[in-house]
């Protein structure tokens, strides 16, 4: 993909919640390859419901959603672009749902066709990557809050996704795990936009931040 072609664009995409509140009026984005981008703003601005839209788990009300170069309406449409783009939940139980670690972080690679040695190959990798080394076996619901964290984003990498969308992927880490995560977000993956109400996370992972408020977005 040429360096100036858009991952994602969003074209006067206007959505409102089924109880009536509008997020987004008109509101126009688009993120490059190679874009590290983060996005603030207050609660209920959209951060997330910016992130579903996206990935096709919500519709828009009116405007375009185009995701490498083509625009997205269907569900197969959207099917396509869940292969290529990781999304990290707010919730780690949201992402979570085999009994054990290996199952949950297999469960990807398995579904986009690799071999069980393949998938068990990711496993491993991905484990050693991200510090869960010895963590295979262990069953998810008994982990804590932080492992989970790091379970759920396991699960994206091993997807090997050509962009990551993060929903506070820092929210339960403790400080050394955090950096652990930062490293390998800035050695390994070249596009993404992350979530984050950590400013100082932020001016390290991200080489601009935009703001959601009142239905737009605005370089911050």
């Amino acid at each position: 993909m040429d360096r100036e072609e858009n991952l994602i664009e969003l074209r006067n995409l206007s959505f409102t919640y089924p109880y009536g509140t509008q997020v987004f009026n008109d509101l126009n984005f688009s993120l490059k390859k190679g874009d590290r981008v983060g996005l603030i703003g207050p609660n209920g601005a959209g951060k997330t419901t910016l992130f579903h839209l996206v990935m096709g788990l919500l519709r828009p009300g009116s405007g375009e959603i185009l995701v490498f170069e083509k625009v997205r309406k269907t569900e197969e449409d959207f099917s396509e672009v869940r292969q290529k783009i990781g999304l990290l939940f707010q919730d780690s139980d949201d992402q979570l749902f085999s009994p054990t670690v290996e199952e949950d972080i297999a469960f990807g690679p398995l579904n986009l066709g690799k071999s069980h040695e393949e998938a068990r190959v990711i496993v491993r990798e991905t484990c050693e990557a991200l510090g869960l080394e010895g963590f295979e076996k262990k069953v998810t619901y008994r982990l804590s809050g932080g492992e989970k964290r790091l379970v759920a984003l396991a699960t994206v990498v091993a997807m090997n996704p050509e962009c990551f969308l993060l929903d506070e992927p820092t929210a339960g880490l403790d400080e050394t795990t955090r950096e652990r995560f930062l490293s390998y977000l800035m050695g390994h993956v070249d596009t993404y936009i992350i979530i984050s109400h950590s400013h100082e996370f932020l001016k390290g992972a991200t080489d601009r931040v935009y703001r959601l408020n009142e239905g737009g977005i605005t370089l911050v």
